[in-house]
């Protein structure tokens, strides 16, 4: 018992200097970019159309945006042609300086020799991506 209430002792008065050493204030989280990575493998009309709407978002926050088509991803030409959604996210998001990669081995295997919408990559690009960025998500 005595143990379990030195513990507590202990722990209360850690976070009352921390209370006292912030002012007593909480400190809010700082509203800075940061850089988030894109991973993009389905061709899922709805899907891709997210993951675009969510890129220019964070792009309109100052974030830094990568983005990599893989497997099925690597379809977004055929999407763009037939889809005037996703052609408007996709074209608002290069308009904003963005770059989309696409993974040269899916875009050979899918006889899509000279890409339209993406740039011709690597699996190397992919792992830089990765690297880079404090955030990956896939979609």
């Amino acid at each position: 018992m005595k143990k379990t209430h030195l513990i507590l002792t202990i722990l209360v008065s850690l976070f009352t200097v921390t209370l006292l050493a912030q002012g007593g204030k909480t400190v809010p989280v700082a509203s800075k970019s940061s850089s988030i990575g894109i991973v993009i493998y389905s061709n899922d009309v709805e899907t891709v159309w997210n993951a675009f709407r969510f890129a220019n978002y964070s792009k309109k926050q100052g974030d830094t945006v990568s983005v990599f088509l893989l497997g099925k991803g690597v379809e977004l030409d055929n999407l763009v042609k037939s889809d005037k959604n996703i052609k408007e996210q996709t074209d608002s998001f290069v308009d904003s300086g963005g770059t989309i990669l696409g993974c040269g081995t899916c875009l050979r295997s899918r006889n899509i020799n000279e890409p339209q919408v993406c740039k011709l990559s690597s699996l190397s690009d992919l792992y830089g991506i990765v690297r880079k960025n404090k955030i990956v998500m896939t979609f």
